[in-house]
């Protein structure tokens, strides 16, 4: 049985390279490390990897070259060439990777009176629009707020915070009716909405606080009951949205109301601040009918082209978050420009492309390569199977087995020795050698 091998390494040229087959058969070291494959032992359903479709990434397409901006897209919504990215992320009016803060409607409009989406066709839509075309079709996309309108918070303000007025609660609700709306009369199908990005942070950007108790009773009493009444409940909502730090208590507070329960969809989670990839599996113990997603996750700190941290902080995550029931994985800003920007507060980030402006050249860095050792080879409906480990924690590995058959093995190697060990399945096995810094994904 041949095993086709691709391989990203920091100390050669592989990036995305397929190498020379192995063959699994009887003669394979049993006295050394081992990762064992087991089909018959099955875990949740991939749903995707994708990437967040902001002002800031879109803008920044529309400053480059046409053939730039065309090949960016393709580089991550191709099936073939590319990451094969089949879902998304969008901002519902600003956030803080915006060219500046904008709302839909007027200062004061409670009754959404003067709702209009069109700031969003100069580049966003036909971002989006344009990746549907090189994907083939729809792209199943999380919509997420990062403030209310400023008229209806405690402070006044989109930035720094503040809370929901709850006199607006309704009014509030039926603003995320219209965005769904007016995405689907431009011809782009939301899946999911979050209640607030980041429910538990004060940003000098554009941000909002709910106590769990408050999105709790958001969900229960508006926005679920709103969406059912409006004929949209076939749009799941996404609880929390933030860190895995305080997940358990921040999604149980909301999934132990069963009045509350009944409307969410699942659990969103993103990387900052902590790697505690367990609590997800306690919630999905908790919880086993909810989906778990990993909602946003990039580099802080402005862009680190050349840098090989950055692409190892993605695989380790990823195989993480996927070992305890994540479904799927979205990345933060699609694209950024050199400075990591625009962002109207200089929150600059990294991203797995960065475009130069100067230049106008596409900067590929090492998170985009590590991305596609998963993305292209586990592709939506596979199922994640059995994989167990003795190599004293120098790899992280997970294996999904794809609805043609295929298995891929993903594994990472984030020390300087090169690692030796045996890949089995079913009685059969191949001697492996993992380069340092590098990922590998096995298809068998």
């Amino acid at each position: 049985m041949n095993v086709k091998v691709i391989r990203t390494a920091q100390n050669s040229g592989d990036r995305l390279t397929e190498k020379e087959p192995l063959v699994l058969s009887k003669k394979f070291t049993t006295t050394g490390n081992m990762i064992a494959i087991n089909d018959t032992e099955t875990f949740q359903t991939h749903v995707g990897f994708g990437g967040a479709f902001t002002e800031a990434s879109a803008y920044t397409l529309s400053e480059m070259p046409e053939e730039k901006r065309t090949e960016a897209i393709k580089a991550y919504f191709d099936e073939t060439n590319g990451l094969g990215y089949t879902i998304g992320r969008t901002h519902i009016h600003s956030c803080d990777f915006a060219l500046g803060n904008y709302t839909y409607v007027s200062e004061g409009d409670k009754d959404l009176e003067t709702f209009d989406m069109s700031h969003e066709d100069q580049w966003v839509i036909p971002m989006i629009k344009d990746a549907m075309n090189v994907k083939g079709g729809e792209i199943k996309l999380l919509a997420s707020p990062w403030s209310p309108p400023a008229f209806m918070k405690t402070n006044k303000e989109m930035n720094h915070g503040g809370q929901l007025l709850p006199e607006y609660y309704q009014s509030w609700a039926n603003y995320y009716v219209k965005y769904i709306r007016g995405m689907r009369e431009r011809g782009i199908d939301i899946f999911t909405v979050s209640v607030q990005n980041e429910p538990a942070a004060v940003q000098t950007w554009d941000s909002c606080i709910y106590s769990a108790e408050e999105e709790r009773d958001f969900v229960k009493n508006y926005l679920g009951p709103t969406l059912e009444k409006e004929g949209l409940s076939d749009i799941g909502i996404v609880i929390w949205d933030h860190n895995r730090d305080i997940l358990i208590d921040r999604a149980s507070t909301v999934l132990l109301d069963d009045e509350a329960n009944k409307y969410v969809w699942g659990v969103g989670n993103h990387w900052y601040g902590s790697e505690a990839f367990e609590n997800l599996s306690v919630i999905h113990n908790m919880f086993p009918d909810k989906h778990i997603i990993f909602t946003e996750g990039c580099q802080e700190g402005g862009p680190k082209p050349g840098e090989w941290f950055t692409g190892e902080r993605y695989g380790r995550n990823i195989i993480g978050d996927f070992n305890n029931w994540s479904e799927g994985w979205i990345d933060w800003n699609l694209v950024l420009n050199e400075t990591g920007g625009p962002n109207h507060v200089q929150n600059l980030c990294d991203a797995p492309i960065l475009a130069d402006r100067n230049t106008k050249e596409l900067i590929y860095n090492s998170s985009y390569y590590y991305i596609g050792q998963f993305s292209r080879y586990i592709r939506p409906g596979a199922v994640r199977i059995g994989l167990s480990l003795n190599t004293d924690g120098l790899v992280y590995a997970t294996a999904f087995k794809n609805t043609d058959g295929t298995i891929a093995v993903v594994v990472q190697n984030e020390s300087d020795e090169v690692v030796r060990f045996a890949l089995t399945h079913k009685g059969l096995g191949t001697d492996v050698e993992l380069k340092e810094h590098s990922i590998t994904t096995f298809i068998i």
